[in-house]
């Protein structure tokens, strides 16, 4: 649910939405209403996206009802499986940026799990409202857009060859299209598209052009796609050190 940025923007929405519910707050929560209401404020997705993203959510068993009586607007939940994903997905975040400046926020979060529940809405509102993030390079969009494109993206950026960070082209070593659809569960032709819309624009090409295999990126690709990344890296950092703080003086609000 992560690998597009329509769906990242939707998911990390909706669960905000969870962990904000309030018993004395009527209509708190996640709800279609709740999550329709901000994902067409930001023109992020249209309603019947909302809709259609929720009941996939249902029929997959990441989400149910909330239980107790029925009322409307009706309350949604992320099953186990969803909050046990989403718990990773910040604590690899935190790590990522413990990598950077030697911190210790990863160990603080598994040591106190609760961090989440008040880091993570205040996270997915501010990637919300942050026009750089919403919106990514045209560059970087062209995978983020499509369906499974962030996995693409994000794979590329893994391969880089970090010893040739000061060039121009800087080479991710083979790239196996086939293999990389197949463990991806996309279809070659959906990733070729990909890769042929980014050669054009110049942000990617390849070292045997006749096979393709050897693969390089562009320096302002890369450029590029680290900008926008560290936009989502602060808030990720900004939130948990904000909840860091609530916790300690006894404030989560």
């Amino acid at each position: 649910m992560l690998a597009s940025h329509q769906r990242w923007l939707m998911t990390q929405t909706a669960y905000a939405l969870h962990l904000e519910y309030d018993p004395a707050a009527p209509g708190s929560g996640l709800t279609v209403v709740a999550l329709r209401d901000l994902i067409i404020r930001y023109r992020i997705a249209s309603r019947n996206t909302v809709l259609s993203f929720i009941e996939e959510l249902l029929t997959y068993r990441f989400l149910e009802l909330a239980p107790g009586p029925a009322r409307r607007p009706r309350r949604y939940v992320p099953t186990e499986i969803s909050s046990e994903a989403m718990f990773g997905w910040y604590l690899a975040n935190l790590a990522a940026i413990d990598l950077i400046d030697g911190g210790g926020r990863a160990d603080a979060l598994a040591a106190s799990p609760r961090l989440m529940d008040l880091a993570q809405p205040r996270m997915a509102r501010n990637c919300l409202a942050t026009d750089v993030w919403r919106d990514p390079p045209e560059c970087v969009g062209l995978f983020l857009w499509t369906e499974a494109g962030g996995l693409v993206v994000d794979h590329i950026m893994s391969k880089l060859d970090l010893g040739g960070a000061g060039r121009d082209r800087i080479d991710i070593g083979r790239f196996d299209a086939r293999m990389l659809a197949a463990h991806f569960m996309i279809s070659r032709t959906h990733l070729q598209r990909l890769l042929r819309k980014s050669a054009e624009r110049g942000d990617i090409g390849w070292h045997d052009e006749a096979r393709k295999t050897r693969m390089w990126v562009s320096r302002d690709f890369l450029d590029q796609y680290c900008r926008w990344q560290a936009v989502k890296l602060a808030a990720v950092d900004e939130a948990f050190a904000w909840a860091r703080s609530a916790e300690a003086h006894g404030s989560p609000s």
